[in-house]
């Protein structure tokens, strides 16, 4: 998901040429984030290979107290993530026909009760939809 980098970028050329040089430092600053994250998770999977995720790793290793901290934070991180994906998702189907703009709110209400309704219907459910609406499924 590149909207952060997008929202980056964009305020950097708004800016104009005077930050513009600021460019390759906040590259270098991401690609060093990613790295240490993916050595992160190198580490992880390499002490947990069953798998359990962030909340599981923290039960085993700190307790029950600091698993709240991280199901807190796993919380809100699932709801930014639907709310940046779908307000970006709605801005680019808004650009198309930009007469609906005045049902902005409305459409990313709706998208957000779609994704509702996917989800809680299950995950091989969910993952048939998306698949089915995928531009790259084979047709057959």
């Amino acid at each position: 998901m590149a909207y952060a980098t997008q929202e980056i970028l964009l305020v950097l050329t708004l800016g104009g040429l005077a930050y513009l040089h600021f460019t390759p430092w906040i590259a270098a600053a991401v690609v060093l984030l990613l790295t240490v994250v993916m050595l992160s998770y190198r580490q992880v999977v390499h002490a947990c290979p069953n798998g359990g995720g962030s909340y599981e790793v923290v039960s085993v290793n700190l307790g029950p107290s600091a698993c709240l901290v991280v199901a807190a934070s796993l919380m809100v991180d699932y709801v930014m993530t639907v709310a940046v994906s779908v307000a970006s998702g709605v801005d680019n189907i808004l650009s198309a026909p930009p007469r609906l703009a005045e049902h902005h709110v409305l459409l990313a209400v709706g998208f957000v009760a779609l994704l509702t309704a996917m989800n809680l219907r299950g995950v091989r459910e969910s993952g048939r939809v998306c698949a089915a609406a995928s531009p790259t499924t084979p047709a057959g």
